[in-house]
């Protein structure tokens, strides 16, 4: 039996495999999928075995997985195809007979209601459609997805948002990956629906005025109408359906559907979690 991540060579795919090793799991004991072996040899070399597998090509999918396998099911990133995607997955895995599967979902699962959610939402039904033991990981907003994109806002001293008063309970990538290691070498896990959030939800004025204190810059929250943030984000160079999909976010924070609170995530990791403050600091290291 091996405890297989998916999506291995991701952001948050390597942060659960060298969570795994530093867990202590045996190397031996984790496989990797991934699409590109040379993108994992630092993996390789520890020991970790590399299946390749693509979730677009169901028939490379069928050696991904072994009878009695725990598998991570990282969600896809290509939004709008991630729904067969994921259904390939879940099809080898129980083809497999693996023994546990879990997946990286959304916070609120069925109760989310923007956009961003539905693929999520349809694949947990096809993972309670597919009879397997299960554990749904319904991952919040990352810090990352703010700090990791800072460069715009150093440059016109302004976060432009259309969350209003919205607060988001966001969390660190490395916190999340956490939890996912938690629950892949604990017991008890099977038929849970956790729902991850960091401990501390803070608003768009809160986050701008954390930048501005450490970087120096009098950074500010612009609140903007909806389809001025579209614009804004359209303008520069992202994809309207993207756009759409995050300008969707905004409106789901501002209905307070990601400021989160159930502690979940503190209890799985055995710690508090990271805070919004440590995540622009280390963005603005670089």
């Amino acid at each position: 039996m091996s405890i297989v991540v998916t999506g291995a060579t991701g952001h948050l795919g390597r942060l659960v495999v060298e969570g795994l090793l530093d867990a202590g799991v045996p190397a031996g004991q984790i496989a990797a999928v991934v699409r590109n072996k040379e993108k994992a040899a630092d993996l390789a070399a520890r020991g970790v075995e590399l299946r390749v597998a693509d979730y677009n090509a169901p028939e490379t999918l069928a050696g991904a997985f072994g009878a009695g396998d725990k598998v991570l099911l990282i969600s896809g990133s290509e939004v709008g195809q991630r729904v067969p995607q994921h259904r390939a997955v879940i099809d080898a895995a129980r083809a497999a007979g693996v023994a546990h599967l879990v997946y990286t979902g959304v916070l609120g699962g069925p109760a989310a209601d923007f956009d961003l959610a539905a693929e999520h939402k349809v694949t947990e039904q096809a993972v309670l459609a597919s009879g397997l033991p299960y554990t749904f990981l319904r991952n919040g907003w990352y810090h990352e997805n703010y700090t990791e994109h800072l460069a715009p806002v150093l440059a016109h001293d302004a976060v432009v948002g259309s969350a209003g008063a919205g607060r988001v309970a966001s969390a660190a990538r490395a916190d999340y990956a956490a939890a996912a290691v938690a629950v892949l070498t604990g017991t008890g896990h099977e038929g849970a629906a956790y729902e991850l959030s960091g401990d501390v939800a803070w608003s768009f004025p809160e986050y701008a005025a954390e930048v501005a204190a450490q970087s120096g810059k009098p950074v500010t929250y612009q609140e903007v109408s909806p389809a001025e943030h579209l614009a804004v984000l359209t303008g520069a160079g992202m994809p309207e359906p993207i756009a759409a999909l995050l300008v969707g976010v905004d409106a789901a924070i501002a209905r307070g559907l990601l400021v989160g609170g159930s502690g979940d995530l503190a209890r799985l990791i055995g710690r508090p979690t990271a805070p919004m403050s440590e995540a622009v600091a280390a963005a603005l290291k670089g």
